[in-house]
This record gives C-alpha cells, structure tokens and sequence, in this order.
C-alpha cells in the first residue's frame, strides 16, 4: 500500500512539474495569442460589423486561439482578451483608421485624424460604379464547369472547417462566379492579411508615376548610413531581397508576431535589424520590410494628414474601392503588411486595375511599366516572388498560367490575376495551400474559358 501511494505521489509530482513547465514555457506566448485574439475580435466586429459570437464561433476558433475568452463593449468600442484570466490584452475601435491593440500608456481622450475619404458616384454597373451588372452570358464559359469547381473549394456537407468563405470570379470585367458562406455577402468586409503588402506597393507605383519617388534610389533610412545597409534601396525592400534578418513565424514569438502584437511603431521592426546578405542576393519573405516601407512613405509627406489622405484619394477611393479601410499602428502608420478590409467585389477591383495595366475605365492610375514591374521575378526567389506581389513564372501552381500573378494573404485569402485568360478570382478562406487544393481549382476555372 506504501508502495502504491508512493508511485500515486509521483505521478502527481511528474504531471504538477509537467504542467508547470508547460506554463513556463507558454506564458511568455499567452501575449501575442490574446493580443490576437482582443485585435481580431475587434477588428471582426466594428470594422467587418460581425457579431461577437459569428466572430468567436468561426473566426477565433482555431488553436490555441480559441483558449481565449473575449468581452467586447459596444458603447465603447473595446475588446478585452485573456486565458483563465491571464496576460489580458485590449484593443480599441478608432473612426477610420481601424483597431489597435493599446497599452497603459493610451490615450483614449487624444483626438485620432483619420482619412478623408471620398465617393464618387458615376451612374456605372459594377466594377466602374455601384450599379448592378447587365446580365451577359458569355459563349466562351462553360458555366457547368466553373460553377462545379467553384463548390469543390468550400466546406463539403457535414463539414464545418470554413475551408473558404467566399469566392468571386471576373471574366472581362463580368462576374460569372460568387458564392458566400452564410452569415457573410457581397457587403461584408473581409481581412485581406498580407494582401495588404500589395495595397501598400501599388501607392509606391502610384506615387512613382507621378513622379514623387523613385523606387531605384536608396532607402531614406538614417539608422543604415554607418553601415553596408546604406546601399539598400526601395526596390530592394519592395522585392523583399534586401538581405536583412527577419523571422517571419506566425506559430512562435518571432519578429513578426512581436511586431504586429507587442509593438507601438512597426514601422521600426526591420529597421534594428542586421544585413546577413548583400541586398540583391537573397529573398526572404518579410512583413518588418512592408511595414518599413509604410514608414518610408510617411515620411515622404510634409504632414501626417497628406499621409492618411494620399492611398484613398490617389488610389482607393479613386478605383471605387469605399468599403476598404486600412488600419494603422498605436504610432498611427498604416500596418501595409497585415491590415486591410474590404468587400469581395472591392478586392475585385484592385485584380482588375492590374488585369488593365494600371488603367481604371479610362484613368491612368500607376503606369504599364508599374504593372510589369511587380510581376518580374525578384532574384534568388525561383520565379515565386515580384514587387509585393506573388508569382507563378516559376511554376508554384503547375497546372495554372505562368503569367497568373496574386496577392496573397494569411489562411489562403487570394487576388488571383490571369492576363492570359482576362480573368481575376478572389478568395476568402481560413485555410490556405496547406488545406486547398489551389492547383486543380485554378485549372478548372481556367478550362472553363474556351
């Protein structure tokens, strides 16, 4: 019997210690999965205007996220996350310019400027205006087809993984194609994630035809002009070959997941960082470089204002796009790696403007040259990387048009743009490559084009 509650009492001893080693080695990563959880709650439900539980039940709802427990204050605006009551995190609503997760030091009284944003109305069916579109079928689309490969992509019956949550597809500026998910539609917003990296590039092209930058010239970084880092230029950081160090792991405390959850200013995320190649030699996917170059063009600006107000007017606003929002940091710099909104049909739009070479009905948006730019393959990246944008020059999708190019998102969302075919697809999703099999429905929605 003694012996018996002795082998009792060190298996109690053996599963306290496992536990507590257990916690020691989480805690520090309770931060970053409540600041997730507490951003993206609030994100879902003031900027997407979902409900919290459509948003606990079917956005957060994935390990270990869901391990957090969420309150949300209407009337303020707040989101407060946190796990068995620990390492709790908030995050608050600000007009216009988004969610941010906040610290003790926050103001909540401090007046936040925000864009002007503008509406232009033009009388238009949809993409050039908000009109709906003429009913065209096309003799040129097997519609069976698309539509057959359209549903192979969502959840099967009895399954309930989200697997996409939403689809369009544009031929000659037609959509043949959309499906939601309930609880979502063509007026709900969605989170573009690293989608975002390609918004951000497009200003660079925007601003470079007006001929306020020039991408070649070297990286206005003062920290980097001691160093060999003073050679790195913006197209460098734009074809994310600039041979800086980064950790881009979103299932770890890495650099990018301390930026985008610790961080006040994530424009300085990249900046500290050493070179461990010489710019031009070796690509490595980087969010600090996104959210560097979103620094940069703050500082391109005499005024914070012109700052907010240039990508909307310029750009967004310009194409139709009202419905996107682009959130900025606690130091008020738009988060050009991880944080745009908007509705499936904006998306489409944004695939369109580079379906057109840059040309918006008429409008000369950034130029052909811009265009062509960002699908040229970044070197040492294998054909899979451009200027903020993804590849398909080397093959990535066997089966899909080598000249597809996209904007990629976390969890699979996608602007898939086919110039070959005169087609964009857009995808939401919580799933990505890993769990959809991109290769087989791009071939098939291409097929169906005869």
């Amino acid at each position: 019997m003694k012996r018996f509650k002795k082998i009792i009492g060190f298996t109690f001893l053996f599963l306290f210690l496992a536990i507590c080693i257990t916690i020691t080695l989480n805690y520090p990563k309770l931060t970053i999965l409540t600041g997730y959880s507490a951003k993206h709650m609030n994100s879902s439900v003031f900027i997407g205007n979902r409900s919290v539980e459509f948003t606990d039940t079917k956005d957060n709802n994935f390990a270990p996220v869901h391990l957090a427990d969420d309150v949300v204050d209407m009337k303020t605006k707040t989101s407060i996350a946190s796990v068995f009551g620990l390492k709790e995190r908030k995050a608050i609503y600000r007009d216009g310019v988004g969610s941010v997760l906040i610290n003790d030091d926050f103001d909540e009284n401090k007046v936040i400027l925000k864009p002007r944003r503008s509406k232009i109305e033009t009388g238009l069916p949809y993409p050039y205006g908000n009109l709906p579109q003429k009913d065209t079928i096309f003799n040129t689309i097997a519609y069976d087809q698309i539509n057959a490969a359209v549903n192979s992509i969502f959840d099967k019956p009895g399954e309930d993984i989200q697997k996409t949550r939403a689809i369009m597809v544009l031929y000659k500026d037609q959509i043949i194609a959309e499906k939601y998910i309930d609880g979502l539609d063509r007026n709900s917003r969605l989170p573009g994630w690293s989608m975002t990296k390609s918004i951000l590039a497009t200003v660079y092209g925007v601003l470079q035809k007006q001929g306020g930058i020039d991408i070649y010239s070297k990286a206005p970084i003062k920290e980097w002009q001691n160093d060999d880092r003073k050679k790195i230029t913006i197209h460098n950081l734009l074809q994310m070959n600039c041979g800086l160090e980064w950790d881009e792991d979103y299932g770890s405390i890495s650099d990018a997941t301390k930026m985008l959850y610790l961080d006040t200013d994530m424009t300085k995320a990249q900046i500290h960082k050493k070179a461990i190649h010489k710019p031009n030699e070796f690509w490595y996917y980087s969010s600090g470089v996104s959210n560097l170059l979103s620094g940069i063009l703050r500082n391109h600006f005499d005024s914070y204002q012109e700052y907010l107000d240039y990508p909307y007017r310029e750009f967004i606003d310009k194409i139709g796009m009202n419905s996107m929002l682009i959130e900025t940091d606690l130091a008020g710099n738009f988060v050009g790696s991880s944080y745009a909104w908007a509705t499936v049909r904006d998306w489409g739009k944004f695939g369109l403007l580079y379906l057109h070479e840059g040309n918006w009905n008429g409008e000369q948006i950034f130029t052909k040259e811009w265009a062509e730019y960002v699908k040229t393959p970044s070197p040492t990246s294998d054909g899979d990387y451009g200027g903020h944008f993804w590849l398909n020059a080397g093959g990535f999708y066997p089966d899909a048009p080598r000249d597809m190019f996209s904007a990629n998102g976390y969890q699979g969302q996608r602007v898939f743009i086919i110039p070959s075919k005169d087609l964009v697809i857009v995808r939401f999703g919580l799933i990505g490559d890993a769990g959809v099999d991109f290769n087989t429905f791009l071939k098939e929605v291409v097929a169906s084009v005869k």
